[in-house]
């Protein structure tokens, strides 16, 4: 089998995306309405919950944006269901809200206070050296070395591998995109994986498919410059779709939505688009244009976010990273949900092939952005 290695000359794993938007500067936090504990085998977890309040800090995406924000709060929230913690919440409207809304949570009373993006990492670190009593874990960034800050991170470079090989024996035209938001590792990774599982495909099946949009051997390629502006988004879709790209993954968080527009106009107007979307099963998150979606290239940050409470409400709190790969379930493709009948039995069994070679090493997937646990 192939190794597919790159040399890392970049940082290790920094952020992504998305957004929080917060309600007011340094605004006392938002609490979110009590869950009850669930009764527990252990009475010490239970009792420990009781008097734990996490907390979370959004970027500017807001808790809304149907990415990461949204999939991490989802998992404080499932904490709270199964655990009967409290729960608070600020969500920001700019970088300039990062520090008063960090603040005002530990002010509140927070025993773990969740950042999400690698956007909050700068003010992160310098409120948790000032807090060194107190827990934080941040998800998608692994820049900060301190002994009460657990980066949540992913390899995501491996689902999307599985996404750029699906996107290949998927297309009609020969030619498939993906673009980004801003090139950082965050994003990059995506790219990556993408456009490698891309070329192991045209290996494998002796195909020229072609990858719009990313330049794996420079480091470069399409991008809008932010994770808001959907118009961008939109634009950059219908260049690609008039290039001959039929299946697009945009890795730009809520400017992923303008694909989202485009891919429904140019599916009215005859064409046959799909979208790969990222981070969360867009089928399952998306308010409209679900039919179009292909698969999803998910990081499980709900599942790596509620684990990483229990573990401090269970006392077992620690700095080492929490790295999502396909072997613990903290990446995955999701399910092919509409097209899974136009899925051939074929492609999906190299697919599960592919996944299980990952898994046990056969097959190297590496990026420059992937993520190493301390």
């Amino acid at each position: 089998m192939r190794n597919i290695k790159r040399k890392s000359g970049m940082a290790a794993a920094i952020l992504g995306i998305s957004a929080l938007v917060l309600t007011a500067c340094g605004a006392a936090p938002e609490a979110s309405p009590s869950g009850s504990a669930a009764p527990s085998a252990g009475g010490s977890t239970a009792a420990g919950a009781a008097d734990f309040t996490g907390c979370i800090v959004s970027d500017s995406g807001g808790f809304d944006d149907r990415s990461f924000n949204q999939s991490s709060y989802e998992g404080l929230l499932q904490a709270q269901k199964d655990l009967g913690i409290e729960v608070k919440k600020a969500e920001s409207k700019a970088a300039t809200d990062f520090a008063p809304n960090l603040n005002s949570m530990v002010k509140g009373g927070c025993d773990l206070t969740i950042t999400v993006g690698f956007l909050l990492s700068d003010e992160t670190k310098k409120v948790a050296a000032a807090n060194p009593e107190k827990h934080f874990a941040i998800v998608d960034d692994n820049a900060i070395d301190a002994k009460n800050v657990k980066p949540i991170i992913y390899d995501t470079a491996q689902a999307a591998f599985l996404a750029g090989y699906l996107a290949a024996g998927m297309s009609e035209t020969g030619k498939v995109a993906t673009y980004g938001g801003m090139n950082i590792p965050t994003v990059s990774i995506f790219m990556d994986g993408y456009a490698d599982g891309v070329a192991y495909y045209n290996e494998k099946k002796s195909k020229n498919v072609e990858v719009l949009g990313w330049d794996v051997a420079e480091q470069n390629g399409t991008f809008t410059g932010d994770f808001e502006n959907q118009g961008a988004g939109k634009n950059t879709t219908l260049t690609f779709a008039n290039e001959g790209a039929d299946v697009i993954m945009p890795v730009a968080g809520p400017v992923g939505l303008g694909t989202m527009d485009a891919v429904k106009e140019l599916n009215a107007g005859g064409k046959d688009v799909k979208v790969i979307w990222v981070d969360a099963d867009g089928f399952e998150s998306l308010a409209s244009g679900n039919e179009f979606i292909l698969s999803s290239v998910i990081k499980e940050m709900g599942k790596s976010v509620e684990d990483v409470v229990t573990s401090d409400v269970e006392g077992k709190f620690d700095s080492t990273p929490y790295v999502g790969t396909l072997e613990n379930g903290g990446v995955s493709l999701a399910p092919f949900h509409d097209f899974d009948s136009k899925v051939s039995a074929e492609l999906k069994g190299e697919l599960d092939q592919l996944k299980a070679d990952i898994v046990s090493g056969a097959v190297k997937v590496e990026s420059p952005s992937s993520p190493k646990s301390n």
